[in-house]
């Protein structure tokens, strides 16, 4: 079967050759990590110590994962965290964030040479694939090594759904491989199951998504990037962030329209993919209106109108300085962003109607009336207008969704319960997670 799926990959991979020239040429992200990424050239953990590899496909997931790697650590300090992802930007915050304590390296594709040498280079003790990143050849040849394999923060999608039972001949044996699958919701956890993942092996442990969020306005980075934009109490942050076309568009029309009659208002836009900061300034410039690039704030110059977060990295921190919030990826056919984050902060949170990749999550803050969703340019121009004319309306609707998010909080701690069971005793005397 593994000769079976590399025939495909490779189909794929041939396929995909005219799009990733033309991806690295213009982007610096398509050249990075090749090594790693087609031969399983990674680098080798250490042999004396209990190693858990944790894959996060990209910024979201990386980020996604800091409450669990905390956790794990408290848990078990003689754990050396492995961690892998796909994305450039996922590479760049994970030496970030974890690169005091853990190994960082691009994952291998799910070709079987890559897998295997990688396999043979990391030799794992558990594997955590967070969300939904289920490759049949890594987890065939670790579970054939007697290597156990988790899925945390397990979400499949409708439209995920369908398409897995499409193939689903090609991954029932996979699912059925999986050693612990914590999911989502119980909605998620019977898709799992419908997928060919045994019952006794699936979990409903929540979204690791509420447990990350920072919901503290006052915290070091927020206060210094609301001192750095000169954002004063007196005036009225509408927030975008993890835009997409053409949402950047919409919301310059909508700031056109309202900020005539709210001098207070400011709009900070944050894109979800950095190779598209050049094209959304382009954007900004031909609108006529004021504005700025983070990359180029002083603190004696600080934002006008509109300021374009042109960083990466700092988009939770930015959301604390919301008053009112557009989560990206949600008008066109995306499916939506992480809405927790500015719900977290007590913002008043607004989205797109395509939120299919956070429904459950939607439908949590509909029934607690603690988000909006706007259909166009034009509800969303009426929910800005609300939000600067009605302040009662604007904080209370903040209120409600900051504590949905807390009293949804936990998951965290019940996934460390259900992976610790997993690992093997301590090869060494603890030490914590080390930097390779």
């Amino acid at each position: 079967m593994s000769r079976l799926r590399d025939a495909v990959y490779c189909l794929l991979a041939l396929l995909a050759i005219p799009y990733w020239l033309w991806g690295a040429w213009r982007h610096a992200k398509y050249r990075q990590g090749w090594s790693q990424k087609l031969l399983g050239n990674v680098p080798e953990a250490p042999r004396d110590r209990v190693v858990v590899w944790l894959h996060a496909v990209s910024l979201g997931e990386v980020n996604l994962l800091g409450t669990l790697i905390a956790a794990l650590r408290r848990e078990r300090p003689d754990v050396h965290c492995y961690i892998t992802t796909t994305t450039r930007t996922g590479y760049e915050s994970a030496c970030k964030r974890y690169s005091d304590f853990a190994q960082i390296s691009y994952f291998p594709f799910d070709f079987s040479w890559a897998v295997r040498r990688a396999l043979r280079r990391v030799r794992p003790h558990a594997i955590v694939l967070a969300e939904l990143e289920v490759w049949p050849n890594l987890i065939h040849f670790a579970t054939e090594q007697g290597i156990p394999v988790t899925i945390a923060n397990g979400r499949l999608s409708p439209r995920s759904f369908r398409g897995y039972r499409r193939i689903r001949a090609w991954l029932n044996a996979t699912f059925a491989r999986v050693d612990r699958i914590g999911a989502q919701t119980r909605e998620y956890a019977a898709r799992f199951e419908a997928l060919g993942a045994r019952p006794e092996r699936v979990f409903v442990t929540g979204s690791l998504k509420f447990d990350g969020a920072e919901s503290n306005r006052a915290n070091d980075r927020t206060v210094a990037l609301q001192e750095l934009a000169g954002f004063t109490a007196e005036q009225t942050v509408l927030l975008a962030g993890s835009t997409f076309p053409p949402e950047e568009e919409i919301l310059v029309e909508v700031y056109r329209r309202v900020a005539p009659d709210f001098p207070e208002l400011r709009m900070v836009i944050v894109p979800r993919h950095p190779e598209r900061f050049a094209e959304v300034a382009e954007i900004l410039a031909k609108s006529g209106l004021p504005w700025s690039r983070r990359s180029e704030l002083l603190p004696e110059r600080p934002a006008e109108g509109i300021l374009l977060v042109d960083t990466i990295g700092e988009l939770g921190a930015w959301w604390g300085t919301a008053d009112l919030a557009y989560v990206g990826g949600s008008m066109g056919s995306r499916g939506g962003q992480n809405m927790i984050e500015p719900a977290a902060y007590g913002a008043a949170v607004s989205f797109g109607p395509q939120t299919t990749n956070f429904r459950d999550i939607v439908q949590l803050m509909h029934q607690a009336d603690a988000a909006v969703t706007v259909q166009d340019a034009e509800q969303l121009e009426a929910f800005v207008r609300r939000g600067l004319t009605d302040r009662a309306w604007r904080q209370e609707m903040g209120q409600r969704a900051a504590e949905l998010v807390r009293l949804n909080q936990g998951a965290t701690q019940r996934t460390v319960q259900m992976l610790l069971p997993l690992l093997p005793a301590p090869l060494s005397a603890p030490a914590g997670c080390q930097a390779a």
